[in-house]
């Protein structure tokens, strides 16, 4: 069998002023995009030496962001009570989601790209169509905040998670609760689908993982091993295992097929807020109250599971000697990490008012706007008609074709200037270095020769 190999710490970046609170990888592997309590959105380019660019537009903490399958948007949810949606370009185009009337905790697309999903302070899960941003309907039975809500694969269900300590299943077509789970004893933070649909996960402020299979409605798994209260946690692509972020400082591994703890990963220096595996799960990113990013090489992945699974029957199954067949493996990035040494990449805000100055709309342009849809009224579950989900541009953008152009020609010259001074600086640390050296080599020459005098 391959022998298995640690996670790796492979980037590391640093430029939001606050607490990182979602982290998301675009499917086509360029960019991460992260959300951060100092109420920007943050696109990080993979490519070296590229500028990473800082959305402006939110007007208080962004608590998640999430890129569309396609990659082409990412939306944001925000404390402000409103999502976003974000094309990742230097122009900064966004448009606006106005239905919650809370903090708006989350967002998830459906796998098909057609449908968006947000949770909210104000105890509701909403649906809408990404084209036209149309709001559809209101999922509406939970008692406290809703801190998370995802689609199912295939797009058929809802899971949520919420602070009044239940974990609910929705039917998208019935909009019903089909099942409520009770067995968390806490908050819960985050609930995740495993990629076969077939089971869900959840942790919260009970410190615990569990995991249920959603077509018999019983529990499966159940870990503590984390100190402090579970913030995210994600699935690898693969189903086999599952990790988390804590305020506990540390990501932890779970090997669902032996149902045992993994990998302990230190690197943050205070609280880790949100975790993601990559689509193909090659890699994984974090993201902490010490405002840091962290980008790792899964490396263990590579192991073939069948082959694992395979020994793993071989073997007693009690729980003492399943644990002894492989201990669990600690892996501190602030130790050793590796080398780091290329400096944070060169951040450029993107702010509406670089580029347009917002314009008004009317009830009139929304009614209008609607009718031209083939609907009278947007009007969500229990909502007056007066105070329906309004659904409309925040910042037109009708840039010139030539400033358009003129803005992207300039900020690519900025990356090459930025590369520049990049290979400046490393041969300056080079040439540092060599002279060091040569001064070491003379103190030992001169220490030599004065005894013999």
């Amino acid at each position: 069998m391959t022998a298995l190999e640690d996670p790796t710490l492979e980037r590391h970046f640093k430029g939001h002023r606050d607490t990182v609170t979602s982290v998301d990888f675009n499917p086509n592997m360029k960019q991460l995009a992260t959300g951060s309590m100092d109420s920007s959105l943050m696109i990080w380019n993979f490519k070296a030496h590229t500028r990473a660019y800082r959305f402006i537009g939110h007007k208080d903490a962004v608590m998640h962001v999430k890129f569309s399958p396609s990659g082409h948007l990412v939306a944001s949810a925000s404390r402000d009570k409103t999502v976003r949606l974000w094309i990742p370009s230097v122009k900064g185009e966004s448009t606006v989601f106005k239905a919650h009337t809370g903090t708006v905790r989350c967002v998830d697309f459906s796998n098909d790209g057609q449908s968006l999903l947000t949770a909210s302070d104000d105890k509701t899960i909403k649906l809408w169509t990404v084209h036209r941003q149309k709001f559809q309907f209101t999922l509406n039975a939970h008692l406290n905040w809703v801190r998370r809500a995802r689609f199912s694969p295939d797009g058929r269900l809802i899971v949520s998670g919420s602070d009044d300590k239940t974990v609910k299943l929705w039917d998208r077509s019935s909009k019903e609760c089909i099942h409520t789970f009770y067995e968390h004893c806490g908050m819960v933070n985050d609930v995740a689908f495993h990629p076969n649909g077939t089971c869900i996960a959840a942790a919260g402020t009970d410190n615990t993982v569990k995991i249920w299979d959603i077509r018999i409605n019983k529990l499966l798994q159940h870990y503590q091993v984390h100190s402090n209260a579970i913030n995210g946690l994600s699935f690898h692509p693969s189903g086999n295992c599952l990790i988390t972020a804590s305020s506990d400082t540390t990501l932890k591994i779970l090997d669902l097929l032996e149902g045992r703890l993994f990998y302990t990963l230190h690197g943050h220096q205070g609280p880790a807020t949100a975790v993601t595996f990559s689509p193909t799960g090659e890699y994984f990113a974090s993201g902490g109250a010490d405002e840091q990013v962290m980008v790792w090489k899964t490396n263990f992945d590579t192991v073939d599971y069948s082959e694992l699974a395979s020994i793993q029957n071989k073997r007693p199954t009690s729980h003492q000697n399943r644990a002894n067949f492989r201990s669990e493996t600690q892996v501190n990035a602030k130790k050793a990490p590796k080398d780091l040494s290329d400096r944070p990449p060169a951040v450029t805000d993107v702010a509406p008012a670089m580029f347009s100055i917002p314009k008004k709309s009317s009830k009139i342009d929304t009614l209008v706007a609607n009718q031209d849809a083939g609907e009278d009224e947007i009007i969500g579950d229990n909502i007056p008609a007066t105070h329906a989900a309004e659904t409309s541009p925040l910042e037109p953008r009708d840039i010139p074709p030539q400033l358009s152009r003129t803005l992207e020609h300039i900020v690519s010259q900025l990356d090459v200037l930025t590369q520049t001074v990049s290979i400046l600086e490393q041969r300056l640390t080079m040439t540092e270095d060599k002279l060091r050296e040569c001064l070491d080599n003379q103190q030992k020459i001169t220490l030599q020769i004065k005894p013999n005098d």
